[in-house]
């Protein structure tokens, strides 16, 4: 009997433990969580002028600065974290980052995964070409072979259209721009096709290596990419870009880095 006893208070004991383990955890998760004081931000650090490393190896940019500004109005610590970024969409849902923000192109594929901001800037896919190619325009590039960045819009655009992706000698992907430029300085490529703004920044730098074509893939517009279920932040950062529209800042920056106010 007094084993009986002993058992049965042992079990009270244990449920009564149990009860308020589960009390605690009903209380903890009814208070509100503290609201995030950093975010962090996945990039390309080699896509000047939009996100890149200086001399001093320092990241420095156009939407470095958007994106610093944004922060300081939202109170926020901002970290800038270098991703491989055709793995860019893993960073993001795996909370190894929390925007993506760096010419991101907003496409409809990218929408099944990335909730994005307005857009704030429109882009075009241009074609570059060493300066004395035979290339005048999109049909010139059948039969030779065509750089992009692995996992950009830049691919996307070619293989849309399908009637010239299918008439090229191949089309060959690079981790980054600049170094698909240096494939084109070497005649391993006959043309790059890279967004506009990156590509205009480059080619200013060499005017007599490459030419641009009047030719290009289409329009398309940059946003800011969050995680779906993290809306709190998507408002936050339209709401903070649309006033520094308003205001002039997203100008001013543009200014700086383009010469012109190209916000959209």
């Amino acid at each position: 009997m007094k084993k009986l006893t002993a058992v049965l208070a042992l079990c009270a004991t244990s449920l009564l433990a149990a009860c308020d383990k589960s009390d605690d955890a009903a209380k903890t998760a009814a208070q509100p969580q503290p609201a995030a004081t950093k975010v962090v931000v996945g990039l390309d650090d080699n896509f000047p002028p939009m996100g890149f490393r200086d001399d001093k190896n320092e990241l420095v940019g156009f939407d470095i600065d958007l994106a610093r500004e944004a922060a300081k109005r939202l109170g926020l610590q901002v970290e800038f974290k270098p991703i491989d970024w055709s793995a860019k969409e893993a960073e993001l849902s795996g909370k190894r980052v929390d925007a993506l923000w760096n010419g991101l192109t907003i496409t409809e594929e990218r929408k099944k995964n990335i909730a994005f901001t307005a857009p704030y800037m429109e882009n075009h896919q241009i074609i570059i070409v060493a300066a004395n190619s035979s290339i005048q325009d999109k049909a010139g590039l059948a039969g030779h072979v065509v750089g992009a960045q692995e996992g950009s819009s830049a691919v996307d655009a070619i293989k849309k259209e399908a009637n010239i992706a299918d008439a090229l000698k191949a089309l060959r992907t690079f981790g980054d721009n600049v170094t698909a430029l240096v494939d084109l300085s070497a005649g391993r490529l006959d043309a790059v096709v890279v967004d506009e703004v990156v590509g205009r920044y480059l080619v200013a730098k060499r005017p007599t290596e490459y030419r641009v074509l009047n030719d290009n893939f289409g329009v398309e517009s940059y946003g800011v990419g969050v995680r779906k279920d993290d809306t709190a932040l998507l408002q936050k950062l339209d709401a903070t870009l649309a006033d520094m529209k308003k205001d002039g800042t997203a100008g001013r920056i543009a200014n700086q880095w383009f010469g012109a106010d190209i916000i959209k």
